[in-house]
């Protein structure tokens, strides 16, 4: 069960590896011209926050021979890239070759479990349904993520579930309670998944108690004096 951001901007990267619940970055060619600067400078920002992230970067070719170069070009700069292919006929044959090379791919613009299936069989590490642009036509994008991941199961299939295209943090506990490897989400849908109107509710009502107690405010600060805290190692 990992997490992933949908951004290739180093603050909100920085924001999102600091709650320690980050595993990687997923990419397209929107996300990368909000940048403004070349995608190799893209990919670098993001392995200078932290070297350990995954990076989702999609290829730009319609043409399979063009995909396989581009694929290769973006494996070499990095071991931690995994290459996003798009779901097309020329698009299958490229993920055919790369998975001779050993490079990660991602069949990207999932909408069907056909697709899923077509993938998969081509050597995808992963397929990405879009969850949410189901949603927006009055499809059901989670039962797409269900059908996909029952399948898989019942094959033994290596290929991995990643989610895109998410709205809501109710989607994500969904996708994740239907067998998600990975969702990947904006930086508002990650922080909105850490509130609570009661955690909120239940921190203000600490506060308010703590400042009762006598000599409350100082208490930790006496401790520290005492060496009866340790210090945090970062």
């Amino acid at each position: 069960m990992q997490i992933f951001l949908d951004t290739a901007n180093r603050e909100e990267i920085a924001r999102g590896v600091a709650t320690g619940v980050v595993a990687g970055v997923t990419t397209n060619p929107t996300i990368i011209s909000r940048e403004n600067k070349p995608l190799v400078e893209c990919v670098r920002a993001v392995l200078d926050v932290d070297p350990t992230l995954i990076v989702l970067v999609e290829v730009i070719s319609d043409r399979a021979a063009g995909m396989v170069e581009e694929a290769r070009k973006l494996a070499a700069s990095s071991e931690n890239i995994v290459v996003k292919i798009p779901m097309t006929a020329e698009g299958l044959a490229a993920v055919k070759c790369l998975r001779r090379d050993g490079i990660r791919t991602t069949v990207t613009l999932v909408f069907s479990v056909n697709q899923a299936i077509a993938a998969s069989c081509a050597g995808a590490s992963y397929v990405a349904p879009f969850v949410g642009r189901l949603d927006d036509i009055n499809a059901d994008g989670l039962r797409l993520v269900r059908e996909i991941k029952a399948l898989f199961k019942v094959q033994n299939a290596a290929t991995g579930v990643l989610a895109a295209s998410i709205r809501t943090p109710q989607s994500v506990a969904d996708l994740f309670a239907a067998g998600c490897d990975i969702v990947t989400m904006p930086e508002k849908v990650l922080h909105a998944m850490f509130r609570h109107p009661l955690t909120d509710a239940g921190l203000r009502a600490f506060m308010e108690d703590w400042r009762k107690v006598p000599g409350g405010e100082n208490a930790f600060a006496a401790l520290h004096r005492k060496g009866q805290l340790a210090q945090c190692q970062s």
